[in-house]
């Protein structure tokens, strides 16, 4: 039976909140509070609950192990814990409660330049950052051409780094980490200050990484990332475990904690106006595009028109629909109130973020428009696993037919 590469047992970190630190304490203050902690653990308390004006627990009793090889996708909402987690699993903070046991040299991306000085040149970098990964000399003098090559920077090797762009310090940064071997490599949402073409490059490394039999574990808010590179998921929510499981089931339940999307606006008794869109969560999970769109008029609308277009976080249009396109079930009538609602079966879309924009009007006008009133992440049914990136082959899923014919004898 193979050892877990990463195990955490029942894991937390606590922070304050709105308290300095106290500028002098006494030697009695310090042994009374540590005969306090001690009576705590003779009685079995590992911890009180805090007020909320002491502090909070942005992670709680978290356990879990990782095996050698697999490629982690820690996922949950803003606040979830993710960040602080890869800090404790980086040795940059130390946890409050419990324990971490790592079989391995970890390396570490959680911020654009970290382990870099300033007034240093690239070259030299390399090796400070090398260095303070644990690397000997030796091994980065061999890994050295491989890692500027890949970084992109050999015009500027002998620059110092504080004139490099934001992108080049993480194309940096990201290939001394990724190229000097480690046996686990945490990555955060850091890979977003790269470009398209850079992020597709670092997914492509961090595959080679995990097929070389090391661990990544990767933060992302980009699900279609997390598709394409993991192959299981953690999943975080305020601070505790909800999952630790296969990657697509790991999405799937991410998705699921997801309130339904609703745009609602004033109510204007002046003139027609969109009050409510509602984006139906459980539509999308299954791969359908369920729009519900409330509206008001000081008049009767005849009949009122609602147009609805999806469009990539570019803001470039890939669809949209009204009843004059598409009125199948459309029932025109005058209204003043009411509510239209729009169902697109298998949505025609690859993994990704879409922004969502509705129209309000009547046979000869409009008058009301949200623009990106809704952002949403889709998870097409259709994943594919290694699936080019989105950016490369577009957003939209078109189905064709192919055949094979063969020439030879």
């Amino acid at each position: 039976m193979t050892h877990p590469i990463i195990t955490v047992d029942h894991l937390g970190k606590y922070y304050k909140l709105g308290r300095s630190p106290e500028k002098y304490q006494s030697l009695r203050d310090t042994l009374a509070r540590q005969v306090r902690r001690m009576r705590r653990g003779l009685v079995g308390k590992r911890r009180t609950s805090p007020s909320l004006d002491e502090g909070f627990w942005a992670l709680d009793d978290l356990s879990f192990s990782i095996q050698q090889g697999d490629r982690i996708g820690v996922i949950g909402r803003n606040g979830a814990g993710k960040s602080t987690l890869l800090k404790i699993l980086s040795r940059i903070t130390e946890p409050t409660t419990g324990e971490i046991r790592i079989r391995g040299r970890v390396a570490s991306l959680l911020e654009v330049g970290t382990g870099f000085h300033p007034e240093l040149t690239g070259r030299e970098n390399i090796y400070l950052n090398g260095a303070v990964l644990g690397m000997g000399k030796a091994e980065i003098r061999r890994k050295f051409d491989e890692i500027v090559a890949f970084a992109e920077v050999e015009r500027f090797l002998d620059t110092p780094v504080k004139r490099y762009s934001s992108g080049m310090y993480v194309r940096l940064a990201f290939s001394v980490a990724a190229h000097l071997e480690p046996e686990i490599l945490v990555i955060d949402e850091v890979l977003a200050v790269g470009d398209a073409k850079f992020q597709q490059k670092c997914l492509g490394k961090m595959q080679s990484v995990s097929a070389s039999g090391r661990t990544v574990m990767f933060v992302s808010h980009n699900m279609s990332a997390v598709a394409n590179l993991c192959n299981r998921g953690i999943v975080l929510d305020r601070g505790r475990l909800l999952a630790n499981t296969d990657c697509m089931e790991a999405l799937n339940l991410y998705n699921s904690q997801i309130d339904q999307s609703v745009f609602t606006a004033e109510q204007n008794r002046d003139a027609p106006h969109i009050r409510q869109i509602e984006l139906d969560q459980a539509a999308l999970q299954a791969g359908h595009l369920k729009v519900r769109v409330r509206f008001h008029s000081p008049w009767p609308l005849d009949p009122p028109m609602i147009g609805i277009v999806v469009s990539n976080l570019y803001g470039t249009p890939l669809f949209g629909s009204n009843p004059n396109l598409h009125s199948v079930g459309f029932n025109p009538q005058k209204l003043s109130e009411g509510e239209a609602v729009m169902w697109l079966q298998d949505l025609p879309l690859h993994s990704g973020t879409y922004k969502l924009s509705v129209w309000l009007g009547d046979q000869h006008q409009n008058y009301d428009s949200r623009q990106d009133a809704l952002t949403f992440e889709f998870m097409s049914p259709r994943f594919i696993p290694n699936m080019p990136s989105v950016d490369v082959i577009g957003p939209m899923h078109v189905p064709a037919e192919w055949s094979l014919v063969s020439h030879g004898r």
